[in-house]
């Protein structure tokens, strides 16, 4: 068991990335809390779960600072300690050409992407740093390296969010805490189903021609899986990932140059 007794907090953990890393930790013997705005869901994936009392759920938005700290501050205070921080809840809405994008949503990528990351890793580095040990693991993407049309926004964030991990991890690794992020490549998640076929139509296609776009970018002209997303950030998490820090690493077939 590779994450016995390790206790993560994982945001947007009830779908998609977030409960397939969720059901890895499990099975590698780490316990979970998991933070998501639908409280019935919450339930209902817990059940699913079926840890018992090595799984939590706790109901709040990202894009609340309060909300976010509450889900930092009920991990620790339920399992009396934080181990893992996965910042896995992110995504951009009304994705625009630059030109046509609204403040709204330009602030919008952003209290998603980077907000809520600093907010929680500020909130769960305090008892990370007491016991010199910790794991932060951000959820990136492809499209923190490189550009694309329309996704500028959620580009923007994604940039910044790897700029917060490669400076982070200089600030604390000499006190046992790794900072990492994922970069994924396309991924079919719940969020990519709900809020593609507009992407797809602000890039003037429609949802399965830009999947098959992003598909054909890629070494290995497909999608990532879940799965794939997963077993990295139980490296990650693990005592064997003690050594990488402050690292960026693409699991996106081979889209990404580095």
């Amino acid at each position: 068991m590779k994450l016995e007794g390790k206790v993560a907090a994982i945001t947007g953990g009830t779908a998609g990335m977030g409960r397939g890393i969720a059901e890895a930790f499990l099975e590698e013997g780490g316990k979970v809390a998991l933070f998501a705005r639908n409280a019935e869901k919450g339930a209902q994936v817990l059940e699913e779960l079926g840890a018992g009392d090595r799984a939590i759920f706790v109901a709040g938005d990202v894009m609340e600072q309060a909300d976010l700290e509450g889900f930092i501050d009920q991990t620790i205070a339920h399992f009396g300690t934080i181990d893992i921080l996965v910042n896995n809840a992110g995504g951009a809405g009304d994705l625009q050409p630059l030109v046509n994008l609204s403040d709204h949503a330009f602030d919008e990528a952003m209290k998603w992407n980077v907000y809520s990351t600093f907010w929680a890793t500020r909130r769960a580095l305090p008892t990370m740093l007491a016991k010199g040990d910790g794991r932060i693991i951000n959820i990136s993407s492809m499209e923190g390296k490189h550009g694309k049309p329309v996704l500028t926004a959620y580009s923007a964030a994604k940039h910044a969010v790897n700029g917060m991990t490669k400076s982070l991890a200089r600030e604390v690794g000499a006190q046992g805490v790794t900072v990492n992020a994922i970069c994924p490549g396309l991924v079919i998640t719940d969020i990519i189903k709900n809020n593609g076929p507009a992407t797809a139509k602000a890039m003037g296609m429609e949802l399965d021609e830009m999947i098959a776009l992003f598909a054909s970018e890629a070494a290995i002209k497909r999608p990532n899986t879940v799965e794939e997303i997963a077993a990295v950030a139980v490296l990650l998490a693990s005592k064997a990932g003690a050594g990488i820090t402050g690292a960026q690493i693409s699991v996106d077939g081979g889209t990404a140059q580095y």
